[in-house]
């Protein structure tokens, strides 16, 4: 279902399903079919799930930023009419949904975070390869992910394209040094959303650490570990990470 995606003006984007607004918010070097499986489950089990493309190369240099993702995300909320939405967001996603949250709280339900930046600086600016060679990128990338057999060939392939073409390296690097000046850590105490927190126990790119820090932070949020998982939950132990979730919107009545 992933693979059909809607164009409507500027907004590009999957949605599937009928009920609760959940929607979805990748990361800097993700792509939507990174949460094919959570886009799959959750549509068919009560929600709706929307996953825009973020212009993450395509905004003007100066508006690129976290805080033009959010706006962003603010006007494809209205463009689809949605008042009272959850978030989701891996990474910059989790960013993004952060410094949302902080501007728009009465838009927001429930807030969901793996792998989350926002407090982690090294977050931003270790992860993201450099130009190099394509061994080079193909290991910085696998290391992403405990498994390294979940860092495809393709997947590698669309890094060393991004790396490699001055428009994106220059965005990529914005919004890197964005995210750094756009530290959350005084804002989360005033989040008084539901909030899940779903890590991978082997995150090397937002370590344990940082989840821990996300539970402290946030007065009203819950942990949840998976063992032999990197920073992406939802691709590398997809069925776990949908059970965990599915399970805490339930508790929450949500």
């Amino acid at each position: 279902m992933i693979d059909t995606l809607k164009t409507e003006g500027k907004f590009t984007y999957a949605e599937a399903g009928e009920g609760p607004a959940i929607i979805v918010l990748h990361g800097l070097m993700g792509t939507l079919s990174n949460f094919g499986g959570t886009f799959n489950h959750f549509s068919k089990n009560g929600y709706t799930v929307l996953i825009p493309e973020l212009p993450l190369y395509s905004l003007p240099l100066l508006d690129t930023n976290v805080k033009n993702l959010a706006k962003f995300l603010k006007e494809f909320l209205e463009h689809k009419k949605l008042d009272k939405v959850i978030l989701l967001g891996n990474s910059l996603g989790g960013h993004i949904g952060l410094y949302f949250t902080k501007h728009y709280q009465e838009k927001v339900i429930a807030l969901v975070l793996t792998g989350s930046s926002g407090l982690y600086e090294k977050a931003m600016g270790d992860s993201f390869p450099k130009r190099g060679n394509y061994e080079y990128i193909e290991q910085k990338t696998k290391a992403v992910f405990y498994d390294p057999a979940i860092g495809t060939k393709e997947m590698v392939d669309d890094v060393f394209k991004i790396v490699n073409e001055r428009n994106s390296v220059i965005r990529t690097l914005a919004i890197a040094k964005s995210a750094i000046r756009h530290n959350m850590a005084a804002d989360l105490p005033k989040m008084s959303q539901p909030t899940c927190i779903i890590w991978g126990k082997q995150d090397t790119v937002t370590p344990p650490e940082v989840a821990e820090d996300f539970q402290k932070l946030l007065p009203n949020s819950d942990l949840f570990w998976i063992d032999k998982c990197g920073h992406a939950a939802m691709m590398e132990q997809p069925e776990e990470f949908n059970a965990i979730l599915h399970k805490w919107l339930l508790s929450k009545n949500l």
